[in-house]
C-alpha cells in the first residue's frame, strides 16, 4: 500500500475495523495519534493500519487490551522480546486452565446429559434440578 494519508472511515476500512474502533483504540492511546490537516480532520498512514492490524491479531490470540498495550510498548524497548515471549508464555498458561477448565464443565454436562430422560417431564430431568440445585452441579474449575 502507498503511503498516503488516509482519512478515519478509509482506514477503518483496510484494517477490518468500524470507525468506532479507530478511535476507541486511539482514546484507549492502542493508536498513535495521528496528525491533523488545517481543519481538524485525523490523517492515517499506513503504519496505523498495521498498528490496528497487530492489535487485532492479538485479540484473536486472546490478550486483552491492557495486553496488547504492554506488547505495543515492549516493540521498541530494545532486549523487549525476552518480556514478549515472557507475556506470551503466561497467556499460554492461561490458555491450558481455560482448557481444563473447559472439560471439566464438559464432562459434567456429557453426565447430566447421559442421565437426562429425554422422553420424562420436565420434572424428572436431572439437568434442570442439577442447574436448580448447585449440590448437583459441582464442577471443579480455577475459576473463582
Amino acid at each position: 500500500m502507498e503511503d498516503r494519508s488516509l482519512k478515519t472511515s478509509e482506514l477503518a476500512d483496510l484494517a477490518g475495523v468500524n470507525v468506532h474502533t479507530v478511535r476507541y483504540y486511539e482514546s484507549r492511546g492502542l493508536l498513535p495519534k495521528p496528525p491533523r490537516t488545517r481543519s481538524g480532520y485525523r490523517m492515517y498512514g499506513s503504519e496505523h493500519v498495521a498498528h490496528i492490524r497487530f492489535i487485532k491479531r492479538a485479540q484473536e490470540l486472546g490478550f486483552t487490551l491492557e495486553e496488547i498495550q504492554e506488547l505495543l510498548g515492549l516493540r521498541v524497548i530494545p532486549g523487549g522480546g525476552a518480556e514478549v515471549r515472557a507475556k506470551t508464555s503466561e497467556k499460554l498458561a492461561e490458555i491450558d486452565d481455560k482448557i481444563r477448565d473447559l472439560q471439566a464443565i464438559r464432562g459434567k454436562l456429557l453426565e447430566l446429559a447421559s442421565a437426562c430422560d429425554h422422553h420424562g417431564s420436565p420434572d424428572s430431568c436431572r439437568v434442570l434440578h442439577a442447574l436448580a440445585d448447585p449440590a448437583d452441579i459441582s464442577v471443579q474449575t480455577g475459576q473463582a
